[in-house]
């Protein structure tokens, strides 16, 4: 995995905590949704990324 791409997921995994933050202090079931459905969004890239950088290491 690059600099950048490390980067890239320390970026991520605080985005997640933070959008997880809003989701505990959500004051409205209409706020849990976004948070949520910006959680799973932000999860998927990650998970993108990760698998990304793996198929890029077996490549090398």
């Amino acid at each position: 995995m690059t600099e950048l791409q490390r980067l890239l997921v320390r970026g991520s995994e605080k985005i997640i905590g933070h959008y997880q933050f809003l989701l505990d202090t959500a004051k409205s079931e209409h706020e849990r949704e976004l948070f949520k459905r910006r959680i799973k969004e932000e999860r998927q890239m990650l998970n993108d990324l990760i698998q990304g950088s793996d198929q890029s290491a077996r490549a090398a």
